[in-house]
């Protein structure tokens, strides 16, 4: 059995396993590489037969990130599972510093390496940046990111940190635990899956880690354009299901009410900036969250989960009333 796994999930994703796939395989020399395709339509298989090292693991449909994750992963036999999107490239000795924290600390589940984006080499990568968080309505953001707020990496977060999830751009786990916690939530299909899976590890009483020693480079938005009302649909729907899923009764009582309200706002400035399809993309996102909900909030009540670790901000109001952009500033919100 290998120590670490490092498996790509890979949707039509030829163009990125050309480019990226090499670098990785070279810095990856004693983990078992594997491209999971998640019935791609491109020539993606083709390509991955120009790789004789990596094992192909082949979907009989697109079962999403998550789903294709839980799929895949059932097929792998490894003591840490390393999981990378295709649009990542990776730096030398990017997999000793997470598997080293993992094999020292026993109480920590999973650990993420820092996230800078590929363009801009110096900025961190919206997708994790330096480890994640989430406010007291279940906004996500993290240490170097504040929605759309990207920081420049000074150094500022050079030091191993607890955090609260782990972006799904990259992290790595404990297979072990992954299949205690349930993997992922298939329903989600994509986005914010990993906060949900990381919030199921944290009410086992393990923690989560940035090991800023392990730097990887993302593109993002490869399989999922940024621009996509389906992707508003997902972040918008799975927002709300993270916090039916995962807030104790007398918490979810008022924070839903006040997250749906913002919701309605953000979905007010599509409107006026005349992006109507993702204005209906909102309100069709929580109406997807609601037909979910007698599922969801058994799945709430069985789990007595609790919120640990959430910052006492409420993100929306510390960034757009009280003007504060970056992580350090939200962080000593009152």
């Amino acid at each position: 059995m290998h120590k670490v796994a490092v498996v790509i999930l890979n949707y039509n994703g030829r163009d990125h396993l050309l480019h990226f796939l090499p670098t990785l395989i070279t810095h990856s020399p004693d983990a078992e590489v594997i491209v999971a395709d998640n019935c791609s339509t491109d020539d993606s298989l083709a390509v991955l037969q120009q790789f004789p090292s990596v094992r192909t693991i082949l979907l009989d449909q697109n079962y999403g990130y998550a789903g294709g994750y839980n799929e895949a992963l059932n097929q792998v036999n490894a003591d840490y599972y390393l999981l990378v999107n295709s649009d990542v490239e990776v730096s030398p000795n990017w997999i000793a510093p997470l598997s080293h924290f993992l094999n020292e600390n026993k109480d920590y589940a999973a650990v993420q390496p820092k996230i800078l984006d590929f363009n801009q080499k110096d900025y961190f990568e919206y997708a994790g940046a330096a480890g994640g968080f989430i406010d007291l309505l279940g906004y996500p953001y993290c240490r170097g990111r504040v929605f759309n707020t990207l920081e420049q990496d000074t150094g500022q977060y050079d030091s191993n940190a607890d955090i609260f999830w782990a972006s799904g751009a990259c992290f790595m786990i404990r297979s072990e635990v992954f299949k205690q916690a349930g993997g992922f939530d298939a329903d989600f299909f994509a986005h914010m899956e990993e906060i949900d899976l990381c919030w199921r590890v944290k009410s086992l009483g393990l923690k989560i880690a940035f090991v800023p020693n392990s730097v990887i480079y993302h593109v993002g938005g490869g399989t999922l354009n940024k621009t996509s009302p389906r992707k508003t649909y997902l972040n918008f729907r799975n927002g709300i299901s993270l916090l039916i899923k995962n807030l104790p009764i007398p918490m979810l009582l008022v924070a839903l009410p006040v997250r749906l309200i913002l919701d309605w706002m953000a979905a007010f400035l599509f409107w006026k900036n005349e992006s109507f399809s993702h204005f209906a993309a909102v309100f069709k996102a929580h109406a997807g969250a609601m037909r979910a909900f007698p599922s969801q909030i058994k799945l709430t009540i069985r789990s007595g989960t609790r919120l640990k670790n959430q910052k006492k901000a409420i993100l929306p109001v510390a960034y757009y009333v009280l003007r504060k952009r970056n992580y350090e500033a939200i962080n000593n919100t009152k």
